[in-house]
């Protein structure tokens, strides 16, 4: 079966790139526990963070916005002691941070939905094409975020974001998740 080139051959990679990556989500609790993972994911390879997501879950209090809001320094230090998460002073405060301005926000699922004009942007690249680290719409999204108070949202990480939340399609044209999930979107 044909994947995406990025695609290693690692189950957990198969898993997350054949269920989940591109698949459209307004699920304020899954856009949101992106958010996070993809800042987790700076500097790192997305693969250790997907190796890590059932205790960052744990760790993360669930995703939960509000509670994640709520920490405090005892709550960061503790987690700086979690072997089993990526242990980043600056991302874990930095979770703290969005949690609040995503639950400050009127619309946060809104919000990152509408770089893209609320549907998926499917895009026809070919095996080899470059496809963009920093897009327009993760551009945008990411000084919209940056303005919102948010920490870690470059525009590569909002690029990566605004993909794996299915904004845009970026599955090759030879990947068997391409013609699925550009159908579905119509």
């Amino acid at each position: 079966m044909q994947r995406c080139v990025w695609c290693s051959n690692d189950p957990l990679y198969i898993q997350y790139h054949d269920q989940e990556w591109g698949v459209p989500s307004r699920d304020s609790r899954h856009l949101f526990e992106m958010l996070v993972l993809e800042g987790f994911q700076a500097g790192l390879s997305w693969l250790t963070v997907l190796r890590k997501r059932e205790a960052f879950r744990e760790a993360l209090l669930g995703f939960d916005p509000e509670a994640l809001a709520r920490v405090d320094e005892a709550w960061v230090d503790a987690r700086m002691r979690n072997p089993s998460i990526i242990r980043n002073r600056l991302k874990l405060l930095a979770t703290r941070t969005n949690a609040r301005a995503w639950l400050a926000h009127p619309d946060p699922v809104g919000l990152v939905w509408s770089f893209t004009g609320g549907q998926p942007l499917i895009h026809h690249y070919e095996p080899g094409d470059d496809i963009p680290t920093a897009g327009p719409e993760a551009q945008a999204l990411s000084r919209a975020l940056a303005k919102a108070g948010f920490k870690f949202v470059g525009p590569t990480i909002c690029q990566s974001y605004l993909q794996a939340v299915g904004c845009l399609m970026d599955h090759t044209t030879d990947c068997h998740r391409h013609a699925a999930l550009a159908q579905s979107a119509r």
